[in-house]
Parts: C-alpha cells; structure tokens; sequence
C-alpha cells in the first residue's frame, strides 16, 4: 500500500462521491442513506466471506444484534451516539465471537446451518422477549441526541447521511489496513489453502475466530448506524432474506475486493429502488436475471471485470 497522501485517495475519493451525492440528489438522501449503511454491511461480510472464506447465510445476526443492542442503549440509558455505535461494534463482536467457535469447528455445508440456525435461534428470542426488543412490533422511542453536542438529526435526514458517510469512509480505510496486513494476508491464504497455513504454523482457528469478529463488529457498528438514523429497529434486521441480500450485494460487486461490496451495494440498491418502483410484486425476477448474468457472464463481478478491462487496456497500450 502507498505512503503518505496517496494512502488516503481510496478514502478521499469515496468521501468526495459522499459529498457529490448530498448536494446533487437532496431529495432522495434516505435512500442514499440505506446505500451507505448496506455498503458498510456489505463490508462486513467481504471480510469475513472474500477475504477469509467463511460462508455464511446468518451474517444478518450481528448486524441485527448491533442494531437492537445500540437501540436498547439509546432508549435505556444515553442517546448520545458514538457511545451507541460502539456499543453496537461490540454486541455484534460478541456475538461473533461467541458463535464462530461453533462455527468454525465444523466445515461446508454444516458450518452454513449452523449460521443460519444461530441467525434463527436470536430471531425468535428478539420476538419472544417483547418486553425488552418491542417484540413482533419491533423496538420504537430512539431518540438519539444531537451529533457530538452539536448537529440535530433532521427529519430530511442530512445529519444522518453525513454521519452515515464518514462513519462508512472511516471503516472502509480501517478495513483496507486490515486486509493489507499480515493478519489479512494470513487470511488469504487460509482461504485459498487451509492445510497448507496450517502446516506453514499458522494458528487457523485463531486467525478465522478473529476474522469472523472483527466482521461481527462491522456488522454491528451498520446495525447501531441503522437504528440510530431511522429510529426503530424491526426483526426483519435478524431475518434471512437480509443476509441474502447481502450476499447477492457482494456477490454482484465481487467478493475479497472492498471497492465490489460498495459497488455491488449501489447496484443492488438502486436496482432494488427503480425496479420496485415499477412492479412491487415482481422486482426480484430483475435482481435475479442481474444476478446470473453477472454469475454467467462476469464471475468477479462488477469490480474483477472492471479491474480485468483495466489490465487489457493497459496491456495494449504497451503493445502499442
């Protein structure tokens, strides 16, 4: 990775696409705003799918987690919300934590069950413990206090993009030193070659425990950002069809690359808002036919088929 100012272009570049989007599309910051918290979800799971090769069907647990611990936080005891972000980074790593020891004792198609049924299992205890999640009615009355003393959450809800996008701008360079470094490269290799690691010294479990709570805590933190910005949280942030769409977000924009969750995320998204728009019955036929003809015809996605343009193109011109 560059040194120096150059390091920070990535982080620059998406904060200035940020900031293009507040002033050019005032009108549809809500949906902006979903972009930016489903991109940072999307993040999420890029590390612990792309980069560390654990699959996973239940990554909507930590994000739901998060999201419920920061909401009960905010209406329990403080509004202020940095102190609810971390709260919900923290609910989601515990999480994490706590189940990827289960998980990763067991490999395939097992290991996938036993997240979904994790993901289910803290489904039904978010609906039958009503009298501290809200229950099937879901959990209303956040009131997050205004942004560092100073920024009231509007209800236009340019407060709530702003933080929503430096929140995101910030976890998406943490995350690029993360992958960038030896505890992210080890993870590489443990998903291209588990056995090999292994036999190099490396601690798999340790390293595959930590991957897994590191992204239980990014899923946590876009829960906490979700509840504090839209104010109620619902069992739906638990549900499967949420960690579906995260993973057809990923698996759009390309997984074990950081720029294809955000890229897959504003594909998905946006197709998501034009085509409901159209037919509300009948969207997801779209997203399914976008998602095989990207499996078909670009298997690396939006971000390894740009990224293999690029080299072609270059390529050439040194021909020339």
């Amino acid at each position: 990775m560059k040194s120096g100012f150059f390091s920070f272009l990535p982080e620059l570049g998406l904060l200035f696409v940020g900031i293009a989007v507040f002033f050019l599309v005032p009108d549809d910051l809500g949906l902006a705003t979903r972009v930016l918290i489903g991109a940072l979800f999307a993040l999420s799971l890029d590390l612990v799918l792309g980069y560390s090769g654990i699959v996973t069907l239940g990554h909507a647990a930590m994000f739901g987690v998060g999201a419920y611990a920061a909401g009960i936080f905010a209406v329990r005891v403080s509004g202020e919300p940095i102190s609810g972000l971390l709260v919900g980074a923290l609910a989601g790593a515990a999480i994490a934590w706590a189940s990827g020891k289960l998980v990763l004792r067991s490999q395939g198609l097992t290991s996938v069950m036993i997240t979904l049924a994790i993901a289910q299992v803290l489904l039904e205890l978010a609906s039958k413990w009503s009298s501290v999640t809200g229950g099937d009615d879901g959990l209303s009355g956040i009131q997050p206090k205004p942004l560092l003393g100073l920024f009231e959450f509007d209800f236009i809800g340019r407060t709530g993009y702003l933080y929503a996008l430096v929140v995101l701008v910030l976890c998406f360079g943490l995350l690029r030193r993360v992958v960038a470094s030896p505890f992210g490269l080890t993870c590489i290799g443990i998903r291209e070659d588990r056995g090999r690691m292994s036999a190099l010294g490396s601690d798999v479990p340790r390293h595959l425990t930590m991957a897994y709570a590191m992204g239980g805590a990014f899923a946590g933190l876009a829960g906490a950002l979700s509840a504090q910005i839209t104010q109620v949280v619902g069992l739906s942030s638990l549900g499967f069809n949420h960690s579906a769409e995260v993973l057809v977000m990923l698996v759009l924009g390309g997984s074990g690359r950081l720029w294809g969750a955000i890229l897959g995320t504003v594909t998905f998204m946006l197709v998501h808002h034009m085509a409901a728009d159209v037919d509300p019955f009948r969207w997801m036929l779209v997203i399914g036919c976008m998602l095989m003809a990207v499996v078909l015809v670009m298997p690396g996605g939006i971000s390894g088929t740009t990224k293999r343009l690029w080299l072609l193109m270059r390529s050439r011109e040194n021909q020339t």
